[in-house]
């Protein structure tokens, strides 16, 4: 017996969580209570392509065709199956959001013409752990067994070339405080947080920073900061600071290839975020006397911009190309004062 009356072509899409606010997700009616273990991912955090269904998931299962499934929460039992209406029971255990989708979708096409199938994940079994930011592959993973923050990185691919070379990892208070002498503890929240250098825990041995994860732990990476460079210097850039803490205006003024022969060297300003504000302050620095060594380098901090002003001068006649102004072989432009 057929139930859906429209012909469409078959399509199974994956609905992932980043495509709907996870606040919304928790509304979602007849919802039952989670039972212990099991964890509503955190807003903003999306599931990864490939994450591997098992019991104790919930999955919201949209099937427009087919009322007593759609929009229904199911749980992935101890046996790794939901059982459905009309489809009844289909294995979900070591298969992805997508595979799961297209086996609903197989069963469901000995009753209904062209079952269009989406699926939701609104609940995850016990021992997440949650990547987020400049990660190659961001997302929430399952603990399996003892895994170390190194062996997370590494079997997920790691950070974005883009990346800040540390890290941070938030836990949950009730996980016991991370066991580093830096350790930040945030009373208000509940948790405690750590930041991490990236070439230090790549290049130590057995480095105590390589944390052993605990469930809930959130490992955060930031795109990388930066300073920015603009103005009378040859190749206007922003400048990654990596594992620097800052770079000098020397240092800033030489990587972007020097000054060019209009710069005004000795009021270059800086204009440095005021923390909580849009505005900038501006900072006045002379470059003249730190390149003659009679001042001291400046420090340029993230998000600072390096700004290399037009110095007004005397006029100079240079050649101009013919097919610029064929009647004129000079035009007068302004020379910086020195």
């Amino acid at each position: 017996m057929i139930f859906g009356t429209t012909v469409r072509p078959v399509w199974v899409c994956a609905v992932l969580l980043a495509a709907m606010p996870f606040a919304a997700v928790g509304q979602i009616p007849q919802v039952p209570p989670a039972p212990a273990g099991t964890v509503a991912p955190p807003q903003g955090i999306s599931l990864r392509p490939d994450y591997m269904l098992g019991p104790n998931d919930q999955v919201l299962v949209r099937v427009p065709q087919e009322e007593q499934i759609n929009d229904q929460p199911f749980r992935v039992d101890e046996e790794g199956y939901v059982h459905l209406p009309v489809a009844g029971r289909v294995r979900a255990e070591g298969l992805t959001v997508q595979a799961l989708e297209a086996a609903i979708a197989a069963k469901l096409r000995e009753f209904i013409l062209n079952p269009t199938v989406s699926i939701t994940v609104v609940q995850f079994r016990s021992d997440p752990v949650f990547l987020v930011g400049a990660f190659r592959a961001p997302g929430i993973y399952t603990l399996q067994g003892r895994r170390t923050l190194l062996e997370m990185l590494a079997s997920t691919g790691g950070t974005l070339p883009n990346a800040s070379r540390r890290v941070r990892v938030t836990r949950r208070a009730e996980f016991g405080p991370i066991p580093l002498p830096n350790a930040v503890e945030d009373m208000d929240k509940k948790t405690t947080s750590v930041e991490i250098s990236l070439q230090s825990l790549w290049e130590s041995i057995n480095s105590p920073e390589d944390l052993i994860l605990q469930g809930y732990d959130v490992i955060t990476v930031e795109r990388a900061e930066r300073v920015y460079v603009t103005g009378e210097v040859v190749r206007p850039l922003p400048i990654e600071l990596g594992e620097r803490d800052s770079i000098s205006v020397a240092q800033a003024i030489t990587e972007s290839g020097g000054l060019t022969q209009f710069a005004k060297k000795d009021k270059v300003r800086i204009l440095r975020p005021v923390l909580g504000t849009s505005r900038r302050a501006q900072i006045e620095v002379d470059l003249q006397r730190i390149f003659e060594g009679k001042e001291n380098d400046y420090p340029l901090l993230p998000n600072d911009v390096l700004f290399v002003a037009k110095a007004e001068g005397k006029a100079f006649l240079v050649p101009v190309a013919g097919s610029m102004i064929a009647s004129l072989p000079f035009v007068i432009i302004s020379l910086a004062s020195r």
